[in-house]
């Protein structure tokens, strides 16, 4: 009897040694997990209106199965939390502070005498065309066109003949599942265009640019009665930004941003890059557009050499779609028609009160001149990073070789970041602004270029230097450049036709007053929707 209770008890200790030394080892593990992905560094956005997640179990595996090592930096940069002097952690929350929004908040829910879509009258093919931005917006707009017209809109075929030679299909770039389901109560939409009409004579139309809805439902309703496919040849700027129907903006706004989300694998992708760059702390998404296609494209060549300025000018007159050939670079960048450089950039940021330790992610392709072009910038902003930095070769390899698909992951991490620059108002910048605006007014800092120029000049010229005057200067200049809730702007004064549209705020720069509502406190403390007019 005592040799089996000896035994009972030796069996005992064996089981207890066991079960203690498995909850270490848990322990340890959840502490290691904690230490590499911190719950603070999972973006919170604002339901519904967010970057999609609904993928979270791809992205868990595609965390695990890709191994990143945080890149070694020359000189380990310091925590970017305060800065210099007695007041530094406050004027650290002053920097990163968002605009007040004035209880501003999204409204897109379409009015009580919006029907669901009439039967259709036939089908709108759709070709886009330029960047995957200008792409974006004008997909956005043909949902609308074909809700006007009552067509049934054929998932629109992405521009492959751009600058950027891209082979993405739609369904490469964007969730097209997703895109048809979300609109099924707004317009009815396809995947491709019926067999029996395959070979059917289609009216092909330039649209006009900035139309209003009387266009749509005269002039392009009425080929209706001759055709059974209409094909838009081009998308970009072809509704106008205002004096719309409220439910057709109410109806892009819904396009732009909820129904159209980027593909499974860009979100998992996106996401991932986010959730590094959140390691650094909070980070500046800077959209640096200094490529050689902007450059080329603008006329801009100031500080370049003459090889460098020939290069680009080449490529401007041997590019057909391209119509202004003859561009004087001085009064361009005199007009605040140019990129920042990127030293121009770091010394903007840094006159803006932002330490040497900010992170920044550099949203952009190839910078022109390579890393020598960005030694200044560098010498600032030792944490530069970018995709390439950010994830591994073989986490980027699917999309490398797609410039919509590079360009989408970059529109993730600029949308999410705690401060977006742009350092020109291409149509990437514009987009990120807008997406800001809505999810709440998002800090953007928009440089006014035309009077940083002239400040650039004096400091290349020794008539000004860097430092404290110069910091006072240029953070008063941009006081009212930071992405606080205001209206849409209109026209310039005296601008008519063509130029009297094109002078105007682009309705997704800005989607207030069309989309966003202020919140009204009544007196006994509830809270009312109230449309800004």
């Amino acid at each position: 009897m005592q040799k089996k209770r000896w035994r009972k008890l030796g069996l005992m200790r064996r089981v207890l040694t066991c079960a203690i030394a498995l909850i270490s080892l848990v322990a340890l593990f959840s502490a290691h997990l904690h230490l590499f992905f911190p719950p603070s560094q999972v973006s919170m956005l604002p339901d519904p209106y967010k970057l999609p997640t609904q993928h979270e179990i791809r992205y868990q595996k595609l965390s695990r199965e890709r191994s990143w090592i945080r890149p070694h930096l020359s000189k380990a940069p310091l925590p970017a939390l305060k800065l210099d002097g007695a007041n530094g952690s406050s004027d650290f929350n002053k920097l990163w502070k968002r605009p007040p929004n004035r209880d501003f908040a999204p409204c897109v829910d379409p009015s009580s005498s919006y029907i669901a879509p009439l039967e259709t009258r036939g089908y709108l093919l759709v070709h886009t065309n330029g960047g995957l931005n200008q792409m974006r917006a004008g997909i956005c707009d043909m949902v609308a066109v074909a809700r006007i017209i009552n067509a049934t809109l054929v998932v629109p075929e992405l521009d492959k003949r751009s600058f950027w030679q891209d082979t993405s299909n739609f369904s490469d770039v964007f969730d097209e599942d997703y895109f048809i389901k979300s609109l099924v109560n707004d317009v009815k939409i396809i995947k491709k265009l019926p067999r029996e009409l395959m070979t059917a004579t289609r009216a092909v139309k330039h649209f006009r640019s900035w139309s209003g809805i009387d266009y749509y439902e005269q002039e392009i309703a009425s080929l209706w009665d001759d055709y059974q496919v209409i094909r838009a040849a081009k998308s970009d700027s072809r509704l106008a930004n205002n004096n719309l129907p409220p439910d057709i903006q109410k109806l892009r706004c819904r396009a732009c941003y909820k129904a159209l989300r980027f593909s499974p694998r860009i979100e998992a992708m996106g996401k991932l890059l986010v959730d590094r760059m959140r390691s650094y702390g909070p980070y500046i998404a800077l959209h640096l557009r200094y490529e050689k296609d902007m450059l080329a494209f603008s006329g801009c060549t100031h500080d370049l050499s003459i090889e460098e300025a020939n290069e680009l000018t080449a490529i401007r007159e041997n590019t057909s779609y391209w119509k202004v050939k003859d561009i004087d670079s001085t009064e361009q960048r005199a007009k605040g028609y140019c990129p920042l450089t990127p030293k121009e950039v770091g010394i903007f940021l840094r006159a803006l009160g932002f330490p040497p330790t900010t992170p920044i992610y550099i949203a952009a392709g190839e910078i022109y001149g390579g890393d020598s072009r960005m030694a200044a910038l560098q010498s600032r902003f030792p944490t530069l990073m970018k995709k390439e930095k950010l994830a591994t070769g073989e986490e980027l390899d699917p999309f490398i070789n797609h410039a919509s698909q590079m360009a989408a992951l970059d529109y993730i991490v600029s949308v999410e970041s705690d401060i977006f620059v742009p350092s020109y108002s291409g149509n990437m910048a514009r987009a990120v602004e807008g997406h800001r605006r809505f999810l709440v007014h998002r800090k953007t800092i928009s440089p006014d270029r035309k009077l940083l120029v002239r400040i650039f000049d004096k400091i290349a010229n020794g008539t000004m230097k860097e430092g404290k005057k110069l910091s006072a200067r240029i953070i008063e200049i941009h006081k009212r450049r930071q992405g606080s809730p205001r209206k849409r702007k209109g026209p310039i004064s005296g601008t008519k036709g063509t130029d009297r549209f094109r002078s105007e705020e682009a309705f997704y720069v800005n989607p207030l007053p069309d989309c966003l509502c202020q919140k009204e406190s009544t007196e006994n403390e509830t809270s009312t929707i109230v449309v800004m007019k």
